[in-house]
C-alpha cells in the first residue's frame, strides 16, 4: 500500500499558480540545457522510501487545505556544498487537483496514510474541471 507525503506550499495561492511555477521552472532547465524534470529539495530524508515509492504522492497544503498532489517518481539523498544532507523529492510535473481537506501550518513534511488522503477532484463526477475560484467557494459551502 503506498504512503504519501504531506507539504505546505509557501506562496502560492492556488493550484494554477504552482502549476504556472512548475511550468516556468521546467522550461528554465530546457531552455539551459539540463534535464526537465521537476524536483523538490528539502532538508529530512524520508525514512520509509520503498513505500512512498509505490504509487506515492506528494499533496499540496495551499492556502490552509490540502488541494493537490503529484506522484512522486523518486527520491535522491544528496549532500550540498555546505555539507549539508539534503534529499530531492522527484515528482511528476503535472498537478492533480484534490478535495480540499483542512491543514494547519506546519513544518517541513510529514506522512500521509493513504486512509487520509483526499480523493482526487476527477474521481468525484468530474469535478476536475471546476474553475479554481468555483472550487474554493464549493468546498466553503461544503458542496465539495
Amino acid at each position: 500500500m503506498p504512503l504519501h507525503l504531506l507539504k505546505l506550499c509557501v506562496g502560492v495561492d492556488a493550484i494554477e499558480d504552482l502549476q504556472a511555477w512548475i511550468d516556468f521552472r521546467l522550461e528554465e532547465k530546457r531552455a539551459s540545457g539540463e534535464p526537465a524534470e521537476q524536483y523538490h529539495t528539502t532538508r529530512m530524508i524520508p525514512t520509509r522510501r520503498d513505500e512512498l515509492l509505490d504509487g506515492g504522492s506528494l499533496y499540496w497544503v495551499i492556502k490552509g487545505s490540502i488541494q493537490a498532489r503529484q506522484h512522486l517518481v523518486d527520491i535522491r539523498p544528496f549532500t550540498d556544498a555546505a555539507g549539508v544532507k539534503r534529499c530531492q523529492l522527484v515528482l511528476e510535473p503535472v498537478l492533480h487537483p484534490t478535495r480540499p481537506q483542512p491543514r494547519r501550518p506546519f513544518q517541513g513534511w510529514r506522512y500521509l496514510k493513504p486512509d487520509d488522503a483526499p480523493a482526487d477532484l476527477r474521481k468525484l463526477s468530474g469535478g476536475g474541471d471546476i474553475p479554481e475560484v468555483m472550487r474554493r467557494e464549493l468546498a466553503e459551502l461544503c458542496l465539495i
